[in-house]
């Protein structure tokens, strides 16, 4: 992605999602439509989720089919949060909106968005979503937003520099992956501030991977009610394998960082000061190099020590129709031309690179015989993805920085792994009660 993603960008106070309120969750009223066909549709379209020529082709398709204009107006990702919150609770809210997967819980929660569940079957076109974008975009068993695009985390690493540590093929099991950091580490012994695999400690992105692998989660809904889950055995269980990959194969320095400190994530990769990181963008990383080319890196998702691959968190874009938009049928056509096969193919990925919205799609390119080497690691990975809890309080857990500080204190031992996760669920259940 061309940041590292997602979720960090919507990490704003869940006050603003709350101001909205006093109405529930669902579709409108019918007294809310406009009976006559409107000149122009209002879609909000976050910046550089989709390339000019793909907009082009979903606006020209749907003015063909409608006779409709688009007012297309691009929303830049500061301060989003509030911007729609806002906008959701006017009276003339924009018809269409563009969001990032983990904020559609926040906004359906506050009655901002119509449902589409009884549109479902329609919307994904015979085909299975990819869980890190649905599982987000659905509420109580309802569906507020239809996936657009993702983008998964996997392990990035370095070809040459394993070569020539005698590494031929990407490893397949987290034995051989610490097999083959192992041999990295002994070719670089002495180097100063080298990591094998470079992971800060506040990247709580990684650690909610290993605890995804060992079958945990860091909240969970019971009975109706959202609650901390740190404490849990399972999740205690990845974290423990978690930190003990972290302490082994990054730098110590790195244990009180975050991914955003300098030097970055992609920074530290790209200038030859580890082998391999976890991350969503091969083109970011040598952007962030001293000449090497995307061909200079491999990719794989990673595996997780219970066996097979943890599930890869993803980041990407969903669509919602606002709730009191007056031109919602208008909206859903639009919406189902954007979610079209031939626009994520063409566009979503062939235009602007993202992983198309399904399983179908996804297996479906990575099979065809101009497909990139290394895009391989993303699109096995999207096959098992998972995103953060759906709770409509989640993003202030990320706006306040709890969670980066559970896994760094973890990180850096200045509290052990159960009386972390005990202060963290203490302070989760306290913000979900809100």
């Amino acid at each position: 992605m061309r940041k590292t993603w997602r979720t960090a960008l919507v990490a704003a106070a869940t006050s603003f999602i709350v101001a909205l309120s006093g109405c529930s969750m669902g579709a409108p009223t019918g007294s809310s439509q406009s009976t006559e066909k409107p000149k122009e549709i209002t879609v909000w379209l976050m910046a550089g989720d989709l390339s000019d020529d793909g907009v082009k082709a979903i606006n020209d398709e749907f003015t063909k089919e409608t006779g409709v204009k688009v007012n297309l107006q691009t929303q830049e990702w500061g301060d989003i949060v509030t911007k729609v919150t806002t906008a959701l609770s006017t009276s003339t809210p924009p018809d269409l909106i563009d969001m990032g997967n983990t904020q559609v819980a926040g906004f359906a929660a506050s009655g901002g968005l119509m449902d589409l569940t009884s549109k479902k079957d329609e919307l994904a076109n015979g085909k299975t979503w990819l869980k890190g974008l649905e599982d987000p975009a659905t509420v109580d068993g309802k569906l507020y937003a239809v996936p657009f695009f993702g983008a998964s985390r996997v392990v990035i690493y370095n070809k040459k520099m394993w070569a020539d540590a005698g590494i031929t093929a990407a490893p397949t099991t987290f034995d051989e992956l610490e097999a083959d950091l192992d041999k990295v580490a002994a070719q670089h012994k002495g180097e100063k501030d080298f990591a094998p695999f470079y992971m800060p400690g506040k990247y709580w992105y990684a650690a909610l991977q290993f605890i995804w692998g060992a079958g945990g989660d860091i909240a969970k809904k019971e009975g109706g009610t959202w609650k901390g889950s740190a404490s849990d055995a399972k999740t205690l269980q990845g974290i423990k394998e978690w930190k003990a990959f972290q302490n082994k194969y990054s730098t110590e320095a790195s244990r009180s960082l975050d991914e955003g400190d300098q030097p970055t994530l992609n920074q530290v990769l790209g200038a030859g000061k580890a082998s391999a990181i976890l991350n969503n963008s091969v083109e970011t990383v040598a952007k962030n190099s001293d000449g090497m080319t995307v061909d200079d890196f491999g990719t794989f998702a990673m595996p997780a020590p219970e066996g097979g691959t943890q599930p890869s968190m993803i980041a990407g874009s969903d669509w919602g129709i606002a709730a009191k938009s007056k031109n919602q049928e208008y909206a859903y056509k639009w919406l189902k031309i954007a979610t079209s096969d031939d626009i994520q193919e063409k566009y979503v990925y062939g235009s602007t690179g993202w992983l198309p919205n399904s399983t179908e799609l996804v297996q479906k390119i990575m099979n065809s015989s101009d497909f990139p080497e290394y895009k391989k690691g993303f699109f096995e990975a999207a096959l098992n993805s998972k995103a953060t809890p759906n709770s409509p309080n989640w993003t202030t857990i990320e706006g306040d920085q709890s969670i980066n500080e559970l896994f760094g204190t973890i990180a850096t031992g200045n509290e052990s792994v159960e009386a972390a996760a005990k202060d963290f669920d203490q302070h989760a259940d306290e913000v979900f009660a809100k």
